[in-house]
């Protein structure tokens, strides 16, 4: 390692079962995912199943559970907090998490004038969009006044019946004040964490789609390796399950029914998911005369367009053209590296180009590499999705384990073809030497994005943990809930409170649960397993 390369020394995320990174590696090496049924506070399925251009085929989703924006600690008064988008919070939150991870603590110890932030974003949030239909209203007025004469009202009726329909229809929204647009807009994102921590090098935010956080990261190594900036604050925040884009994206045939399977022979589509993750950048001399930890090293960055391939339909040459950039600027070969952590999305022409690419750009002869895809964990968070495969690979290299592919029941033919990616089961100790790996992140538009990963110093062969192995072992496709209580009528109270609760659980906390009334029918249930029923 040497003084002039880029160097990761903070990590912070928030995404579905996972509140930090810890949480985020643990699911990795056990495959959880964290698929529910939509909440209907989220989307009212009912309302949007079925047939027709304005339905979505999704069912389930990956979405944040329990998450409360602490504003005590950033001292946000109430009628801010309420009129900004929630999307800015979670990412205020991520960013600081960061910084303490970094040792760095709201930026203590920095020259903020050479600190800045970089952050992915797309469309703000749905809070925002709702919140937009407020200033609608005349409109839905003019419509509802049509439609109510045309059935036959008296004028004085309408006017009365419209004022009642303007208050309940605006009751849910916040009233506009001077915080509205700032709290709406994207673009505001990256400058609230800057106006919270008084850093003064760069703040913006970027859209590239789900390939926004990702791009986030490398636009602030650039800025880092260039010397603009002594610290980086990177990464994406998506805080967007609404009808816009869940309706859009099941036009397209992007979305799965229930299940999320990437890099598979029978392809789904995916699950959408939500969250926020941020990489605190530095170079590896500033880090080391400050005594911050490196997790690893950036050694090679790049980004492509598909040109004319098209705006939505992904494209293998630009692919590829991305991925030798940021061989190139690493200057490695493809095939050093041991893990891909790919954009894989589980749709049938998304995994099949990407999978093209990469086993293109590294060669029949490279040594295999472990592919995953940690949208299949989290589901697809889109502008943040980039950042959560970054966080997974660097922890991989960083802890000198290769975790075991999420989702893939029975491989895509390509993976069989090729040789050269491969999907494990379990975890699997890093080979001795250097550790090498890369991420993908691909959007609408046609960008491509791609980055090479590597580790502080050689690895030396070491067996896994027993934590580790425990678990990233093989587990059954079924659960076995067993439910006992001292007579008929408290074991149908309790059967009726498992039903209730397993209808809004995801498939781990099914298991979660199993282990939470296995372990009460002993007596030794932990608090959060006995809450459940």
């Amino acid at each position: 390692m040497v003084d002039d390369d880029v160097v990761i020394v903070g990590l912070a995320c928030r995404y579905p079962a996972a509140d930090n990174p810890a949480q985020l590696w643990e699911n990795v090496l056990n495959r959880r995912q964290a698929f529910r049924p939509m909440p209907a506070g989220r989307l009212p399925l009912a309302e949007y199943g079925g047939d027709g251009p304005d339905r979505t085929t999704v069912r389930r989703a990956a979405v944040l559970d329990g998450w409360r924006f602490d504003r005590a600690r950033f001292r946000i008064p109430g009628s801010t907090f309420r009129a900004v988008d929630l999307s800015h919070w979670l990412a205020l939150e991520t960013a600081a998490d960061a910084l303490v991870d970094a040792g760095l603590p709201e930026g203590s110890g920095t020259d903020r004038s050479r600190v800045g932030v970089v952050i992915g974003n797309s469309l703000t949030g749905e809070f925002s969009r709702a919140a937009a239909m407020r200033i609608r209203w005349p409109y839905v007025r003019r419509a509802v006044a049509a439609g109510l004469v045309d059935g036959g009202l008296e004028t004085d009726e309408v006017a009365a019946l419209l004022d009642r329909i303007e208050d309940r229809f605006k009751a849910p929204f916040p009233v506009p004040g001077d915080e509205t647009l700032a709290g709406a807009l994207a673009n505001t994102i990256a400058g609230r964490i800057c106006n919270q921590f008084d850093f003064h090098g760069t703040g913006y935010t970027v859209d590239g789609a789900c390939a926004s956080s990702l791009l986030a990261v490398i636009t602030a190594a650039e800025a880092v390796a260039a010397g603009q900036l002594d610290v980086a604050l990177a990464g994406g925040v998506d805080l967007s399950l609404d009808p816009l884009e869940l309706v859009g994206f099941s036009r397209v045939g992007a979305l799965a029914g229930d299940e999320m399977r990437v890099y598979d022979a029978r392809p789904t589509g995916f699950l959408p998911g939500e969250g926020c993750g941020v990489v605190v950048l530095a170079r590896a001399g500033y880090a080391r005369e400050r005594g911050l930890r490196p997790y690893g090293r950036l050694l090679g960055w790049a980004s492509s367009s598909d040109g004319s391939g098209g705006l939505t339909r992904p494209e293998e040459s630009g692919q590829r053209l991305a991925l030798r950039r940021a061989y190139d600027r690493a200057g490695i070969e493809p095939g050093a590296v041991r893990l891909v952590e790919g954009h894989g999305t589980g749709t049938a022409v998304g995994d099949e180009a990407e999978l093209r690419a990469l086993l293109g750009v590294r060669g029949p002869a490279a040594s295999p590499a472990v592919l995953g895809s940690i949208k299949a964990n989290i589901g697809h968070t889109k502008a943040a999705a980039g950042v959560a495969g970054l966080i997974k690979a660097v922890l991989a290299v960083h802890r000198e384990v290769l975790p075991p592919t999420t989702g893939c029941r029975r491989p895509h033919p390509l993976l069989a073809e090729g040789g050269a990616l491969r999907v494990t089961d379990e975890a699997r100790p890093w080979p001795a030497g250097e550790r090498y790996a890369s991420v993908s992140a691909m959007g609408f538009g046609g960008i491509n994005t791609h980055v090479v990963l590597g580790g502080t110093a050689p690895s030396a062969p070491r067996p896994l943990s027993a934590h580790v192995r425990r678990l990233s072992r093989p587990h059954p496709d079924h659960e076995l809930v067993v439910c006992g209580a001292p007579d008929a009528a408290a074991l149908t109270g309790l059967l009726t409170r498992v039903r209730a609760a397993a209808t809004a659980l995801s498939r781990p906390e099914l298991t979660d649960l199993a282990a939470g009334l296995a372990a009460a029918h002993r007596g030794d249930a932990p608090a959060r397993f006995a809450a459940a029923v």
